[in-house]
């Protein structure tokens, strides 16, 4: 029973994610390519079948075949993710976050953004 709920598990976040991933198709701001990574990796644990599908998707599969055999990020995505995390933390600073809030919040989305842009590109 605990194996079968626990594919379920990652089943509802496959489709979470997947759906993110749609309304990140359609909305500039929300970026897709993460979302779409979430969804392949959540439904290889619990759905094969949405894990094919993905991987067959005209515009997702390219994506999720880049970053597992290159682990490639589009250009266009590291540009919009850093570019969000940067008005991000910006936004802490304007609505004048406590400076441990902001320190740790900076060093976090340094990090993302530094693993991000050193990944290949496609």
């Amino acid at each position: 029973m605990a194996v079968q709920s626990g594919k379920t598990g990652f089943r509802i976040l496959a489709y979470i994610s997947a759906g993110l991933a749609v309304v990140g198709v359609v909305l500039p701001l929300l970026p897709t390519t993460p979302f779409v990574l979430l969804a392949a990796y959540f439904a290889s644990k619990g759905s094969p079948a949405f894990a094919q599908w993905l991987e067959r998707h005209p515009r997702f599969g390219p994506a999720i075949e880049q970053w597992r055999h290159h682990r490639a990020i589009p250009a266009r995505a590291k540009i919009l993710a850093c570019s969000m995390m940067a008005v991000s933390w910006s936004v802490l600073l304007l609505l004048g976050s406590p400076l441990l809030v902001l320190v740790i919040s900076g060093l976090f989305l340094s990090v993302v953004a530094v693993y991000m842009v050193t990944r290949p590109s496609y």
